[in-house]
């Protein structure tokens, strides 16, 4: 297992225009990321399980785990194992009865299955090293403002005149004065 990082979900984002998902993946001990994309149902079952929210009924990945116990089997960790075409590959590995088994999984279902299993989730160091991410230095220097900066310049002409039309628009609002066609509220 020498050639497995483990990592944790550091959370789980919204794609504001798509009906996707990301599942941020930080690395134990290192400031590097993983991502990867998911379905609005899995991240919800992901969610559902890193929140401790107690369902009626059993989701399918509760059902999973649930199928795992009957059997005797343990699962044991999961673990994403490869990246081709920018498509990762999944693994739950569960030991029954003393053999260890190997389980081809969709790595967003894995994840929901090692949250509710509370077991380990590794990362192949191959596809840490080709699609992890490490925070830039430089961004994370230049957006940190040293405590003794000179205040900003007072605005220029320039900056006034680029203004004005805001000031314009903002004096021709009616905002005080009562809507005449409206009855006045009581």
């Amino acid at each position: 297992m020498a050639e497995m990082i483990e990592v944790v979900i550091d959370s789980i984002r919204v794609h504001l225009m798509a009906p996707q998902r990301v599942v941020v993946l930080k690395q134990v001990n290192a400031e590097r990321y993983l991502t990867i994309w998911v379905g609005p149902y899995e991240a919800e079952a992901i969610t559902v399980a890193l929140q401790e929210v107690e369902m009626i009924r059993p989701l399918t990945h509760d059902l999973i785990k649930n199928v795992f116990n009957a059997f005797n089997a343990k699962v044991t960790r999961v673990e994403i194992v490869r990246l081709q075409d920018d498509i990762f590959f999944g693994n739950i590995v569960a030991d029954a009865n003393g053999q260890e088994m190997n389980i081809d999984s969709r790595p967003s279902d894995a994840i929901a299955i090692a949250v509710r299993a509370h077991v380990p989730i590794l990362v192949h160091r191959s596809v840490m090293d080709s699609a992890g991410i490490e925070p830039d230095l430089e961004v994370q220097e230049s957006t940190i403002s040293p405590k003794n900066e000179a205040p900003p310049p007072p605005p220029t002409s320039e900056d006034t005149n680029r203004l004005s039309v805001f000031k314009d628009f903002i004096d021709k609002l009616d905002i005080d004065k009562p809507d005449k066609d409206k009855p006045a509220s009581s």
